[in-house]
């Protein structure tokens, strides 16, 4: 009988796990012609503090918009409100089938290095923070299981100063970064975090949403970082249509031997 109980209430908690909420959470630096190191791009897509028509954001192939009405995994819940005075939008998403959330922050385009900085504190289990929708908690921050940063490379321009906790006793935080030369820039804060970058790049690139969709939806489904990779790698090219090889040689993961 104790055997019995003991299989039961293991097996219990394993269901319980398995079953858990999972969050991605989204830091999006909205693209600024002003306030960026970025060859200029057409005023309206380059201005840092409307987040309706920036390149990042409410563009076509930005993250609220691909997400909102090309993408047939995701579905939009709303806009969410937020204390931090930086960010001017937040808004979530659920997977159309699985437990699994999507919140992107859109950071005025002018703090993008404060836009950095939460997500590489957050890559280190630190700013850790709770939404409820629908009576659900929603984890973010240091608490979400997969991060993301989208935008300018802010560390070509500048450089952050951040206090680093120790994790060893923590899972290490999966992470993407989608800007230009983001593995060269991004290294030595992120073995700093004690993160695991499961996607980042080799070269310049366009962060748009729909190389986001592509590694997400793997990484939804358990998949190892070279086929998120690989995925990635598609997707860019069905889009930038720059050639498999580019592609591939584009997007990376791990850090560098």
């Amino acid at each position: 009988m104790r055997k019995e109980f003991i299989y039961f209430f293991f097996l219990f908690l394993a269901m319980k796990t398995t079953c858990q909420t999972k969050t991605i959470h989204v830091f999006v630096a909205l693209c600024d012609n002003q306030f960026q190191g970025i060859v200029p791009v057409p005023t309206k897509l380059g201005n840092g503090k409307d987040p309706k028509n920036n390149l990042y954001w409410g563009a076509i192939y930005g993250v609220k918009s691909y997400f909102k009405r090309k993408s047939k995994d995701w579905v939009f819940k709303g806009v969410i409100p937020t204390r931090n005075n930086v960010i001017i939008e937040r808004v979530l998403f659920k997977h159309a089938k699985k437990d699994i959330f999507l919140v992107a922050d859109a950071y005025d385009g002018q703090y993008i290095k404060k836009c950095t900085e939460d997500f590489l504190r957050a890559s280190n289990h630190q700013n850790s923070e709770a939404i409820t929708f629908q009576n659900k908690q929603i984890n973010i921050g240091g608490k979400a299981n997969l991060l993301a940063y989208i935008g300018h490379d802010g560390l070509m321009d500048f450089n952050v100063d951040i206090s680093y906790q120790k994790t060893s006793n923590l899972s290490k935080k999966d992470i993407i970064v989608l800007a230009c030369f983001s593995q060269d820039y991004f290294s030595d804060e992120i073995k700093k975090a004690n993160a695991n970058p499961i996607l980042w790049t080799t070269n310049l690139m366009a962060p748009e949403a729909y190389t986001l969709e592509a590694a997400i939806n793997n990484w939804s489904e358990n998949k190892p970082a070279s086929i998120i990779k690989e995925s990635a790698a598609k997707a860019y090219h069905a889009y930038q249509k720059c050639g498999m090889k580019g592609a591939r040689n584009l997007f990376t993961y791990g850090f560098k031997n």
